[in-house]
């Protein structure tokens, strides 16, 4: 899907951004992305170990990391060496993204003008903001509220009191009552005196088919994009995240909570009420039983159950002890 920028952006040049260094070349920052996702001036953060193999091959011009990790990036990348890599990032991303820190409320919402939408069917007191497209036979509920530049595609049902915002959503998409779609996640970095926001600049990505029912929260993601794919089924209260990436058709019963930047694999089912740690890697095929609590990474077509969640033979061992 289309990536959309949802933020007002300032241009800087390198050397403006952090006047203290020399830089063997003085460009303009196109954005900040992920090492996965960057290209050429784009500027990157590189913080753990853990995502040395995305590294090693990105194609940022510009990276924050630390004196360990800056061996790990190719040659060409200018290394910005800080101690702390999600502090400094937090400064630039204020700099760069100055309205992203706090969800201001979008001052251009307004009743759909109905020639601008002539397929959709909208209930009482939808408002829209500047921008939103809308496909053909698309169903808006009562008090909805849709923010600027939001994309929902062709025969989408969107219930009541429905608040979505810098998000782009695919074909046949269902949206219960209540659902929260795109709001700021929960980041900061903990300071002596202040707790730091961490400014999140990502979209929500929902694929074709996907169902998502009552009083779900799903946040935006802080650089990349949290995604849904496609013919996925999320039940009732479900939170996701930022960053968090659900493969195609998972089932996710109601109550489980993702931490941020969980990565679920294709096919998973989820049982009421577990819980995912964040950064964790769930395969394909995972079945994860109710109440869970997963703290570790799970392989491919694994069955696992308690907490900390443990493979399905193990858990029924150690209960009948």
């Amino acid at each position: 899907m289309k990536k959309i920028e949802f933020f007002k952006k300032k241009s800087f040049l390198i050397k403006n951004l952090f006047p203290k260094l020399k830089f063997k070349n003085n460009f303009k920052v196109n954005g900040i992305r992920s090492l996965e996702k960057s290209k050429k001036n784009d500027l990157t953060f590189f913080d753990s170990i853990k995502y040395k193999h995305l590294a090693l091959n990105t194609k940022a011009s510009l990276c924050i990391t630390t004196e360990k990790l800056a061996k790990f990036l190719p040659q060409n990348v200018e290394k910005i060496v800080v101690k702390n890599v999600m502090s400094e990032l937090t400064k630039i991303l204020k700099a760069i993204y100055p309205e992203a820190d706090i969800d201001y409320p979008d001052l251009t919402l307004k009743s759909p003008i109905k020639n601008k939408f002539k397929s959709v069917k909208f209930s009482n007191n939808v408002l829209i903001g500047n921008n939103v497209k809308i496909g053909k036979n698309s169903i808006i509920g009562a008090n909805t509220i849709i923010e600027h530049d939001v994309v929902i595609g062709n025969n989408c049902t969107i219930g009541s009191q429905v608040v979505i915002k810098n998000s782009v959503l695919g074909n046949n998409v269902v949206i219960q009552d209540g659902c929260k779609i795109g709001l700021k996640g929960f980041g900061f970095i903990p300071l002596k005196d202040n707790n730091l926001k961490i400014p999140h600049i990502g979209n929500v990505i929902i694929e074709d088919n996907v169902e998502i029912a009552s009083n779900c929260t799903i946040d935006r993601g802080s650089i990349d994009d949290t995604t849904i794919g496609k013919n996925s089924y999320l039940d009732n209260q479900v939170h996701i995240a930022h960053n968090v990436k659900i493969g195609s058709n998972c089932m996710i019963a109601g109550q489980v909570g993702f931490a941020g930047s969980a990565a679920i694999g294709n096919n998973v089912s989820i049982g009421g009420q577990a819980g995912i740690s964040g950064h964790l890697k769930i395969g394909n095929s995972v079945k994860i039983g109710g109440g869970s609590g997963v703290i570790k990474d799970v392989k491919d077509n694994q069955v696992i159950m308690g907490y900390p969640a443990v493979q399905l033979k193990e858990f029924i061992k150690n209960s009948k002890k």
